[in-house]
């Protein structure tokens, strides 16, 4: 048998009872708003309901925040783990929004009111701002376009390799600390016994060479390899701002 479709007029019943339990006198359609519920003086609460999540669903309950600041939005209630990810991304997205979030499980008209509206101060992330503006002042030049997919970008880290790729590739096998010194990455001894890329082999203590990998790494990235030399790596105000040391981001 069809699963029958639910439609924005099953949520009203459940709705309207939760608030009237709560004080409120109820009714729908008033205007253009779904629900309006008035308990004595206070601010009008209104719900604004869809059959899903859906960017018209936002638009029309941050219009209704011209009325008033407690705004709802409701939706049927689902299950799953999709389910599960997307409620947790719109009740984020309703906290940001100063919106209150309700389902209503559809086989017992169960209410869940999983946020209620607030106004929305973000915290801060001095950290992730302290890495990203690292990796900003140690990224040499401007290697990726903007918007392209995480795999495959050149990321500091990745530059900071082909240095040390292209010292290995002039002198051979080679200490690691004669590498740090003539490519100017600090970590290279680190780095290369890492070995993210899979571009370098130990052949004793402290010292390494290039693998079969790293040869064509060298041939593969010339451009970029070009591009690192080309670009001066001169201090910058950015890099005074950064001054705690930050895990390098790999990539």
């Amino acid at each position: 048998m069809p699963k029958m479709k639910i439609r924005e007029t099953d949520l009203y019943a459940p709705i309207k009872t939760l608030l009237e339990a709560q004080g409120y006198d109820v009714k729908g359609e008033v205007g253009t708003v779904d629900i309006v519920a008035v308990r004595g003086n206070e601010e009008p609460v209104v719900v604004e309901m869809k059959n899903g999540f859906s960017l018209t669903l936002f638009h029309q309950a941050i219009e209704r925040q011209r009325i008033t600041d407690t705004v709802y939005v409701a939706v049927p209630r689902g299950s799953g783990k999709a389910y599960g990810a997307s409620l947790k991304k719109n009740r984020t997205l309703c906290r940001r929004l100063g919106l209150g979030l309700m389902t209503v499980r559809m086989k017992d008209g169960l209410v869940e009111v999983h946020l209620d509206p607030a106004p929305y101060k973000p915290r801060k992330a001095p950290r992730q701002k302290a890495r990203l503006l690292k990796e900003f002042a140690r990224l040499a030049g401007d290697p990726n376009t903007g918007g392209s997919t995480r795999k495959g970008l050149m990321t500091a880290y990745r530059q900071d390799a082909l240095r040390c790729l292209t010292c290995l590739k002039e002198l051979g096998p080679t200490k690691a600390a004669i590498v740090a010194e003539r490519s100017g990455v600090t970590n290279a001894r680190r780095l290369m016994a890492d070995n993210h890329y899979g571009w370098f082999d130990r052949v004793a203590t402290g010292i390494y060479t290039l693998s079969p990998n790293g040869y064509r790494a060298h041939g593969e990235y010339a451009e970029e390899l070009s591009r690192i030399i080309t670009v001066q790596s001169e201090p910058t105000e950015m890099q005074d701002t950064v001054s705690q040391p930050q895990p390098a981001i790999v990539g």
